[in-house]
Formats: structure tokens, C-alpha cells, sequence
């Protein structure tokens, strides 16, 4: 209330005070208005008059110029006419004239001095009155005055009335505000502001409150998501803290988002962090009509492993601008500040045509290096005019790099995956001082699979420019120094895993990727989704079925995804009872749609699931279905939560992160992974059912092992693939790579700028 009246009471106040300004200004105008009328109509009276005086003789008591005047003396609020001598004495009147009038007015005698009409207000005899004097004429010589005296009681008697009138308008409507001002106060500010005060002291006590419906509406929009986002960060606080307590109590070291922002500031001791990828952390979009613009946040493992870093360092991310409304969202230097609810870091985006695109990206990446690392059996293409893209926008970044670093003193650089390789080498021979990392996060493969691409040598060489080079698992570490060897001058010290080309050192380390855990179950919420949440997934695609099996991926033909449904065939032939039981739920999101071969398998994957699903299909119930469409993190989650078997059968991965995705969204230790001995995951969950996706039997059986287990088998494994994810978390992968790459010494920029100097 008491906050609801210092709202108000100003508000009443500055009403009051306009309304009472505008009622003096309308009371002036109205007495300026009849003011003005009285004097338009004694103008009037007296010219007529004038004309009839001066055109006939008159003289003192002439009874014919008595009669004249008073014909005039029935004008509405005139008093009384007079006509005066130009010595002053009295020539004619009206019967009733006021006595102060027997002798010469100061008036009339103006007007004979002045030659001209003269009007004034005045009291007389205790009476407002109006005189209005004009001089008489005769052979061109003024001879007298006539003067005209009206009552002014009636225009001060409207002026009351409109003040009377104006003041109460004026109360009635300054209550009627104040009441709906008070009304609306209470309705759109107090009262939403009560509920989320109420809310953020529920949070103190409950930080899974953090879900509640907060009150909606256009001015409290922008409050309650930055409550929002502010309670957020107190229950991820609260649970960092917590969680920190029981690992000094447990003698455990668990990297959190936290330790790694305290960490890296320490570390990196103020030097300035840069990231290098094609894929930005957020994009923004038209919608059809292209009114709107929409902010996407693209659904990667490299974004999710990143941006922790970024925002713990204040760092640039700079990548290709790929939203068609990316260029309206940022300045004039092309930088955006993200992320939007609580901007930490700098967003630079560069900008590439559809001709670049296509053979930078689609070509070079995607049609040479992305087959040709995954040695999934399609033909890599390498193209010359692919090549030189390849090679002009990775000059291009590492141009954007440098202007970026322009300034900035030992500078670190993280690079990443394969559309970069010759950005290292670039940006170290303008900058020795920059620490760099290249991080690549497909497979590396053997020296002589590798040797298929013409520019090997080039690509080797631009990577060996780095300080530090990661990859997932120690085997790929092998196969790079294998193909350096095979691909250059250089030498390799395989005890130490490091290469020196052009006396320069380059690290190679694995970096097993991984994903961070959700943040309600680090603290303690857990979601629940069992039979009732699958059983909702079944209505909602409208087929029966009580057991669910799932699978998350881009269709991309390294994925697995057709040796996985003819898996699921197989399945169903050998083990019948499960037929109208069990359902494999497809998440497939298009990629890369516009090279041939990803159309190509598009077409393979959708015919083969028709092609089954004609086989089984009965009633209403499906072997499989096909989702071809990008799904949310939370639209996933759900599926993951409410699965029996999760399956992840790529022919050839560097780590996979689905497979780990799907292990920290089992909070109720559930459910039973299926997993490629081809993928990175493989080395680090060995828990999971490890399948070769090329055995179609054993795909089978391995479904039919994973839907046969025990509550307390499920339990046991899904325990030790928790404890793993949860302690090499996405965090400790950024700390131990970063932490290597700052402890790598390098010419000091101090030295660098006087060696460009000289």
C-alpha cells in the first residue's frame, strides 16, 4: 500500500496541478473572450450613433437629441449613453444615466484629445462597468464626445460559473485518475511486483521454485526474465557451492562452470581469448513473412562446449554469419555482444557468399575432408576450385583474426575442426605471440587413407602452426604424427608427442570431449518422466507401442542410421514376441541438404524405414518412425528420459556426444545404451552395450540383451556411464586443454612487435 501511494500521490499531485493551470488559462480566456465581445458591440453602437449625431445640429438639452440617445438605451447591459461638448459640459443623456457621469468622463475627454476611440474598465459607484468613448465630428473639427456606459456584472457573474464549473470538472477528474491510476498501479506494477518479490524469497528457501509461473505482462517483460535469468544464476551459484562442499568433503576434484571461469582468469593472467569456428553460437533468423527476427541457438557440441569457456574469459567468438538476419543484428564492426539475457562475450561474424559456400564449406569440408576422415566407404571429392576456396576463406578468418587481435598482447587462440587447417600456420607467422590450439573433432585417419588428399602436405602444414593440437582419442594423436612423418620435413618426437617443423613446436594431446551435466540434477531436482511421459510420446505420434527405443542424429551417412533400422528388422524377426511391443523412434535432423550425396542418403534412410514399416506394420502400432525435423535440447531430453534402449551406431565418430547426452539425461538410472566400438564414446563407457554397426545379428541381439535387463543391471551400468560423464565433464575438457595450452611458452609480444619494428 504504502509503495502503491508513492506511485500515486505524485502522479495526483502533477494532475491536479495541470488541471488547476488549465482551469486559470480557461478562466482568463473566457473573461478576455466577453471582454472582447462587450468592446465589438460598443464599437459598434457608438459608430452607429456617431454617424446619426454628427450628420444633424445638436445643443445643450436639445429634446431631439435626448430622444436619439435614449432609442439606443434598450441595448442589452448598456446603462446609460451620453454626448459631451468638447468644453466638457453635458449636451445629452439617457434618463438613467449613473450620476458619476453628470460631469465629463476621463475617457471622454481622451478620446476628444486623442481623436480616437478610447475603452476602459472600471468601477463605478461600487459597480464593474465598461465606458466606451468616441470623439464627435463636425466640419472635421472634433466638437464633443459620445460615451457609452454598459455593466460588466454579468461578465464577472460567467466567470464565476466557468470557474465553478472547471474546478469541480477538475476534482471529478483527478479522482476518477487517482482511483484508476491506483487501480492500474495495483493491477500492473504492485501486485506482479509483490508476486515476484514473494517468488525470489520462495527461491532463498526452494532453488527448484525456479520454474514458477511468474506474472506476464508488456512492462514486466523484461523484469522477470532478467529475474529470470538472476535466479538462475542463484541456484546455479547455490549448487556450484554445494557441490564444491561435498567434493572438499569427498576429497573429489569435479570441474564445474564455475572452477572453470576462476581457473581460466588465473590462468590466463588477462590475456585475451579468441575462437575461431564456422558454426556460431547464435543466429538469427526471418520468419516466413520476414517481419520478425528470431534468435536460434544451433544445436552442437561445439557450442555447448565452448561458451562456458568464452563466458568465463570475456573472450571473441568470431564464425560465419550463416542466419540470413545476422547482418541486421550486429554494429558497424560487425560484432554482437551475447548471450542476449547477460552479455559476457563478443560475437564476430564473417560473412561468406553462396559461391564460398559452397566450395569452402559444402565442398572442400563436407564433400573432401569430412569422407575421407570418417572412412565411412563414400568417395571423398576433392575439387582445385573447392581448394581454392578453402584456401581463400581461411585467409579470410585468419585476416578477421588478426584485426581482431589488433592491440591485444599474448593473445590466446583456440581453432576448431577441420574448415581451419591452414588458419594456424597463417596467423603465427603474423603473430608468434598468440598461443594457438586446434582442435579437431572428426577423426583423424591412417597416414595412407589421408594420403588421398592432393594438398596433404599443405593442411599438415597449416596445422603444425599450432602450439597445441587436440583430438578425442589417442589413436587419431597416432595417426596424425603417422601421416606428419609421411607428409613433410619435420621431426617427431613420439616419446614426448610433439613435432618440430621450422623450429617450431607443436603438441599433439587427446581431449576426450564431453558434454555438462543438467544443472536441476547437479543440485539436487530431478525430473521424473517414467511410463507417463513415453506413453504421452506414443499418443502424440499416434502409433501403440510400451517399449521405446530412440535415436538422435543428423542425417549423415557416417551416423549408421540405415544399419541401424535394418538392426531393428533383424530384431523383430528373430525375437516375434516383441513385434506390436516395441517402437524405434528416429530423430533425424536434415544437414548439409544441398550436396547430393546427404540428399541422396536422405532418400536411403526414409525408404528404408517405409520399406520395414510395410514389412511389420500392424494396426496402429510402428517398428519405426522417421521424425525428419530439427528438435530443441528439451524436445530430445524428453525422449532420452522416457526410452528403453537408446541407440548410437555410427560407422566412424571422433567422440559422439549423444551417447553421453543420453547418459546425463538418465537421472533415474534407467535405460541401456547401445554404442559403435567406431566412436570415441566407446573408450569411455564401456558399460554400454558395444556393438559393431556392420553386424546386423548383433545389433539384434544387443537390442534384445538391453530390453531384457534387470531394473538392477540397468541400475549398475548406468551408475558407472553417470560417474564417468558427470566427472570428465565438458569443463574439465576446456580446463586440462586450455590449461596445457597456457603453459606452452612463446616469443613474447614485447620481442615480436620489435622484430616487426626492424
Amino acid at each position: 500500500m504504502r509503495t502503491t501511494l508513492k506511485l500515486v500521490v505524485p502522479l495526483a499531485v502533477s494532475v491536479l496541478s495541470v488541471s488547476l493551470l488549465y482551469t486559470f488559462y480557461h478562466v482568463r480566456t473566457e473573461r478576455r473572450n466577453l471582454r472582447n465581445d462587450l468592446a465589438h458591440r460598443a464599437a459598434a453602437l457608438a459608430e452607429n450613433l456617431q454617424e446619426n449625431l454628427e450628420s444633424s445640429p445638436w445643443k445643450v438639452n436639445d429634446r431631439g437629441l435626448n430622444s436619439l440617445v435614449e432609442k439606443y438605451r434598450q441595448r442589452e447591459h448598456l446603462l446609460g449613453v451620453a454626448v459631451y461638448e468638447a468644453s466638457g459640459e453635458k449636451v445629452a443623456a439617457t434618463h438613467d444615466l449613473p450620476a458619476a457621469l453628470s460631469n465629463r468622463p476621463q475617457v471622454a475627454a481622451r478620446a476628444s484629445e486623442t481623436d480616437k476611440g478610447i475603452e476602459v474598465f472600471q468601477d463605478m459607484d461600487g459597480a464593474p462597468t465598461y465606458l466606451y468613448a468616441v470623439p464627435l465630428h463636425r466640419n472635421d473639427e472634433v466638437t464633443g464626445s459620445l460615451t457609452l456606459v454598459y455593466e460588466t456584472d454579468y461578465i464577472q457573474a460567467r466567470v464565476l460559473r466557468v470557474l465553478r464549473d472547471s474546478l469541480l470538472t477538475t476534482l471529478v477528474q483527478t479522482v476518477l485518475i487517482i482511483a484508476l491510476a491506483f487501480f492500474l498501479v495495483r493491477w500492473t506494477f504492485t501486485s506482479p511486483l509483490v508476486k515476484t518479490a514473494k517468488w525470489l524469497r520462495n527461491l532463498r528457501a526452494n532453488p527448484s521454485d525456479i520454474a514458477a509461473v511468474l506474472p506476464r505482462g508488456e512492462f514486466f517483460d523484461q523484469i522477470h526474465n532478467e529475474a529470470r535469468h538472476l535466479a538462475r544464476d542463484l541456484s546455479s551459484a547455490r549448487a556450484a557451492a554445494e557441490e564444491e562442499a561435498q567434493l572438499r568433503d569427498s576429497q573429489l576434484s569435479l570441474w564445474t562452470a564455475e572452477r572453470l571461469r576462476v581457473s581460466l582468469q588465473k590462468k590466463l593472467e588477462g590475456d585475451a581469448l579468441f575462437v575461431v569456428s564456422n558454426r556460431e553460437p547464435y543466429m538469427h533468423v526471418y520468419d516466413a513473412k520476414r517481419e520478425h527476427i528470431r534468435m536460434l541457438i544451433p544445436a552442437s557440441g561445439l557450442v555447448t562446449a565452448l561458451e562456458p569457456v568464452l563466458q568465463a574469459c570475456e573472450g571473441v567468438w568470431i564464425a560465419n554469419g550463416s542466419g540470413n538476419a545476422d547482418r541486421v543484428t550486429v554494429d558497424g564492426n560487425d560484432h554482437l555482444r551475447v548471450p542476449p539475457h547477460r552479455p559476457t562475450y563478443t560475437l564476430r561474424r564473417v560473412w561468406l557468399s553462396e559461391e564460398e559456400e559452397r566450395g569452402y564449406y559444402e565442398g572442400f569440408s563436407n564433400e573432401g575432408l569430412w569422407p575421407l576422415c570418417h572412412i565411412a566407404h563414400t568417395r571423398p571429392l576433392f575439387r582445385p576450385g573447392d581448394w581454392m576456396y578453402y584456401q581463400r576463406i581461411n585467409q579470410r578468418f585468419a585476416d578477421v583474426v588478426l584485426t581482431e587481435m589488433e592491440g591485444t598482447r599474448s593473445p590466446v587462440l583456440l581453432v576448431q575442426d577441420y574448415h581451419f587447417a591452414l588458419l594456424p600456420r597463417i596467423v603465427k607467422e603474423e603473430r608468434p605471440d598468440v598461443r594457438v590450439a586446434m582442435f579437431w573433432h572428426i577423426p583423424w585417419p591412417n597416414a595412407e587413407a589421408f594420403g588421398i588428399c592432393p594438398w596433404q602436405r599443405e593442411l599438415v602444414d597449416g596445422l603444425l602452426g599450432a602450439d597445441l593440437i587436440g583430438f578425442h582419442i589417442q589413436m587419431h594423436c597416432n595417426n596424425f604424427l603417422q601421416t606428419v612423418d609421411r607428409a613433410v620435413e619435420a621431426l617427431t618426437a613420439w616419446d614426448r608427442f610433439e613435432v618440430s617443423r621450422r623450429g617450431h613446436i607443436t603438441q599433439v594431446r587427446p581431449y576426450p570431449i564431453s558434454v555438462a551435466f543438467p544443472a536441476a540434477q547437479q543440485n539436487g531436482s530431478v525430473i521424473r518422466i517414467g511410463r507417463e511421459g513415453k506413453a504421452a510420446i506414443f499418443a502424440e505420434l499416434g502409433i501403440e507401442a510400451s517399449l521405446l527405443g530412440v535415436g538422435v542424429d543428423r542425417v549423415d551417412y557416417t551416423k549408421g542410421i540405415v544399419e541401424r533400422f535394418r538392426g531393428v528388422e533383424r530384431f523383430l524377426e528373430l525375437y516375434p514376441t516383441y513385434q506390436r511391443r516395441f517402437s524405434f523412434i528416429q530423430i533425424g535432423a536434415p544437414s548439409r541438404t544441398d550436396i547430393p550425396r546427404y540428399q541422396q542418403f536422405l532418400d536411403e534412410v526414409t525408404v528404408e524405414a517405409e520399406r520395414i514399416n510395410a514389412r511389420f506394420q500392424a494396426g496402429r502400432w510402428k517398428p519405426i518412425v522417421l521424425l525428419k525435423r530439427h528438435h530443441s535440447h528439451e524436445e530430445i531430453a524428453r525422449y532420452f528420459r522416457a526410452a528403453s534402449v537408446c541407440m548410437v551406431t555410427s560407422l566412424h565418430d571422433g567422440m559422439n556426444l549423444v551417447a553421453k547426452e543420453f547418459v546425463a539425461a538418465r537421472e533415474d538410472n534407467r535405460g541401456a545404451l547401445i554404442l559403435s566400438t567406431f566412436t570415441g564414446a566407446a573408450r569411455e563407457l564401456p558399460d554400454a552395450l558395444l556393438v559393431n554397426p556392420y553386424d546386423v545379428d548383433q545389433l539384434a541381439h544387443a537390442i534384445h540383451q538391453a530390453l531384457e535387463f534387470s531394473q538392477d543391471e540397468q541400475c549398475a551400468r548406468m551408475s558407472r556411464m553417470r560417474k564417468n560423464v558427470y566427472e570428465h565433464n565438458v569443463y574439465r575438457w576446456a580446463a586440462n586443454l586450455l590449461s596445457d595450452l597456457t603453459e606452452i611458452r612463446v616469443e613474447s609480444g614485447l620481442k615480436h612487435e620489435e622484430a616487426r619494428a626492424s
